[in-house]
């Protein structure tokens, strides 16, 4: 686990999961800890653990993801020599590793039927047996298990065992995501932005600049918390000019002109290419006064942009994320076209 993180946060949604967390603690019952990714899941997991009787024990952690469907069960449960190929000596496994302490199991959603089922059985009855041996171990260890998946929903569609979620389910703590945590983007951004600077030796921290800070409460942030990290500590170190606040942010790192194009992509762009391109007339309430020469191309066509930009934010109640979508632009270029026609303060009447 990264102990480099911490909880951060002022929001009532984020607290009171924390809350919720440290009150399970001090019990020796398994926990549930749901959330989208980057929520934050393996922090509440480490701090179940130092808060619990057990913080002297053993934290042993198992990504359940990260093991093909055939390893997971030697990888929790043990092996003796010879089980299978390439078992040339005996193994603990995880349970064993983690007896006195927590093991925490992360993408819980992932596990095989058949893994699930052995997993049951150590929680009701605190013992594991290796594969190849016929003997049971005890073992103490109490459970804290996560996932981004409805378990409920998987329940009922037959891929996880409804007895293992009872069990398991003696505590759910449910982890809001970070576009709902009123007011803990700007901590955060704070705080990430900080510890960079520090990082790149900066003098001092001087913090984002106006446009830089609304771009970051308008982005909506599907990787949640640890997309927010990568986002500010690529701004900081992209940034040359360690004495003005840092004001530009890029979202996607990836974002090129030269970017390939997948498969799926260059058909769309193929069967674009092979459509005739009509570009329709802005809304007569939408028409600019015509008081330039036509013959001006470019003023034409700058009058023509305007209004087109002008009629997509009325029609969007002059959300621009939502009128960047509209218009099929990045959220970057719209605001670029509205900063060069002067339209960034437009509100609606």
């Amino acid at each position: 686990m990264d102990r480099d993180n911490q909880f951060i946060g002022q929001s009532m949604a984020f607290l009171d999961s924390v809350e919720r967390a440290s009150r399970a603690a001090a019990l020796n019952r398994p926990v549930l800890v749901i959330g989208e990714r980057g929520t934050g899941k393996e922090l509440v997991a480490e701090r179940l653990h130092r808060l619990s009787p057990r913080w002297s024990g053993p934290l042993i952690t198992l990504n359940c993801a990260a093991l093909p469907e055939a390893l997971i069960e030697a990888e929790l449960f043990g092996h003796e020599a010879g089980a299978f190929t390439g078992a040339t000596k005996a193994r603990a496994g995880r349970f064993e590793e983690a007896d006195g302490g927590t093991l925490f199991l992360d993408e819980l959603a992932t596990m095989s039927s058949g893994a699930q089922e052995r997993l049951l059985r150590a929680v009701e009855y605190g013992e594991v047996t290796r594969i190849g041996s016929s003997r049971p171990v005890q073992v103490d260890v109490r459970i804290v298990a996560a996932t981004n998946e409805n378990l409920p929903s998987l329940v009922e569609q037959g891929r996880f065992r409804a007895d293992l979620l009872d069990r398991l389910s003696f505590e759910v703590v449910t982890l809001p995501p970070l576009r709902v945590r009123e007011g803990d983007v700007p901590v955060l951004a704070d705080h990430f932005g900080r510890r960079m600077a520090s990082e790149l030796d900066w003098p001092y921290w001087p913090g984002f600049g106006i446009a830089a800070a609304e771009q970051l409460l308008e982005h909506d942030w599907p990787g949640n918390v640890r997309e927010l990290r990568n986002v500010v500590e690529r701004a900081v170190y992209r940034w040359d000019d360690p004495e003005r606040p840092v004001d530009s942010i890029q979202f996607d790192p990836f974002e090129s002109p030269w970017r390939p194009r997948g498969v799926a992509a260059k058909r769309q762009a193929e069967a674009a290419d092979a459509t005739p391109i009509v570009v329709a007339a802005p809304p007569a309430a939408a028409t600019p006064a015509t008081n330039y020469d036509c013959d001006d191309f470019r003023v034409a066509c700058d009058a023509h942009e305007k209004a087109l930009l002008e009629a997509a934010l009325r029609r969007c109640r002059f959300n621009q994320r939502a009128t960047a979508v509209a218009l099929k632009l990045t959220y970057d270029q719209l605001r670029h076209a509205l900063r060069r026609h002067e339209l960034l303060d437009r509100r609606a009447d």
